[in-house]
């Protein structure tokens, strides 16, 4: 009996430093989870190409750095709820705890801290995708 496989998700990482986007990267892996699909990355550093990504894609997750230059995760995320399709869910990588209630303000679905966790980020990412969708993944 053929399997076929699943699509992978497609996940966005943004930040305007790309040593941030390559630890996001290799934290997530080639899968969050075990019952789910691979993943497939898109790194995007500026917040214009966020939207336009977001506009042209089919994200099952943005990963958007809070303390990135100019417009930080927050705003990012706020603008493409707002702007783009509030469907899309995004996490937040804050610098410090105390911007939690920011986070929340901004939508995020959940929020992770610098210096980045690879077993916390993958595994909230991972819980984030299941509370949006019904993806299952083939083994």
């Amino acid at each position: 009996m053929a399997s076929e496989e699943a699509a992978p998700l497609k996940i966005m990482v943004y930040s305007d430093n790309s040593t941030t986007r390559a630890e996001i990267k290799a934290a997530l892996g080639n899968k969050v989870a075990a019952d789910l699909p691979p993943v497939a990355i898109t790194e995007v550093a500026t917040a214009p190409m966020v939207v336009e990504d977001a506009r042209q894609g089919d994200f099952s997750l943005l990963i958007l750095d809070a303390e990135a230059a100019k417009l930080g995760g927050m705003g990012v995320g706020k603008m493409v709820q707002d702007e783009v399709d509030p469907s899309i869910p995004f996490m937040l990588v804050l610098g410090r705890p105390q911007d939690e209630w920011l986070a929340r303000w901004s939508g995020a679905d959940a929020s992770v801290y610098f210096p980045i966790n690879p077993r916390v980020l993958a595994q909230t990412a991972a819980d984030v995708i299941r509370r949006h969708s019904s993806v299952v993944a083939t083994n």
